[in-house]
């Protein structure tokens, strides 16, 4: 049973989503004939809220679209989802944020122009102050300026808010940004960038190991079918995938992400919340799409599967 309603701030990138689905993604020079196209609400920001959303959750959205057709579009997306916007600004001088998702057999390759998201300031997000009063988890991810996800974690703290760091797209970070950071959860590759290329060919114990040494922080590593690998309060663990039939791994970070923050924002602990997003990113892989594929929170708690061995 919900324990309270999880209050969650994403502040984040808003995309458009360009999917073409083909059985083979062309090399350099190559044309290929694709078997599908579609235009999904997405970006990492956006994704994240919706998610929240559909899991139970209030959820305020910080971000910028473009004065393009795409912007009203993804503001009309996120308020039928339940999402607030009073803090979504539209830059008439940008366009809304594109990304150009490649599909083959349930893998993508994505290309990102961030348009509007670059507009997302310090100062904008100084006037969205006041939703942090109250609220429980602040989710930022790397879709906008670096400057802007440091203000972000510092506001939050200051307000005695909890900071999920999704670092995607992997970026190096500067080390100031760690003391305002209580859960860091990149995947595989991004654990790698964070702690330099060095350390590429480490075991999975020895990245979490310089991970945890550089952000002091709790550390959730996502591992797709291999599940996730943690070190929380101290305490070291695993947690499984579970079996599905993948179908488009698109979003499956950000739901997951999405479903720690609702799971831990209603004072579940994080292993708990762990296994909760288990679920969700498996639902989300489960279909095609970024925004189209998020389950809802009857979808999550009707879900039985088994775990992959």
């Amino acid at each position: 049973m919900q324990k309270k309603t999880a209050k969650i701030i994403v502040v984040g990138s808003i995309n458009i989503d360009l999917v073409v689905k083909s059985e083979h993604i062309p090399v350099a020079g190559e044309t290929v004939t694709g078997q599908e196209f579609v235009m999904i609400p997405g970006g990492k920001g956006a994704n994240q809220a919706v998610a929240a959303a559909r899991l139970g959750a209030q959820v305020e959205m910080v971000g910028c679209v473009g004065g393009d057709p795409f912007g009203k579009q993804m503001l009309e997306q996120l308020t039928n989802e339940g999402v607030g916007t009073s803090y979504v600004l539209v830059d008439p001088q940008q366009t809304t944020g594109v990304a150009l998702i490649q599909v083959q057999d349930g893998e993508n390759r994505i290309t990102v122009v961030p348009g509007a998201n670059a507009s997302v300031t310090p100062a904008h997000v100084e006037r969205a102050k006041d939703v942090f009063v109250g609220a429980d988890i602040l989710l930022v991810q790397l879709e906008i300026p670096q400057e802007t996800v440091m203000y972000a974690v510092q506001l939050a703290k200051s307000h005695g808010v909890k900071v999920i760091l999704n670092p995607a797209p992997a970026a190096v970070l500067p080390d100031e940004i760690w003391p305002f950071v209580d859960l860091v959860t990149p995947n595989e590759t991004e654990a790698v960038i964070l702690t330099s290329e060095q350390i590429a060919g480490s075991d999975q114990a020895g990245i979490m190991n310089e991970l945890r040494s550089l952000t002091k922080t709790d550390v959730i590593i996502t591992q797709g079918e291999k599940g996730v690998s943690y070190h929380l309060n101290g305490v070291e663990g695993s947690y499984p995938a579970y079996r599905v039939n993948v179908v488009d791994t698109t979003a499956a970070g950000d739901s997951f992400n999405a479903a720690l923050a609702v799971w831990h924002g209603e004072s579940y602990t994080l292993e708990q919340s762990i296994a909760f997003a288990a679920k969700v990113g498996a639902l989300t892989v489960s279909s095609f799409g970024a925004q189209t594929s998020l389950p809802t929170r009857q979808e999550v708690e009707s879900f039985e599967g088994s775990f992959n061995k």
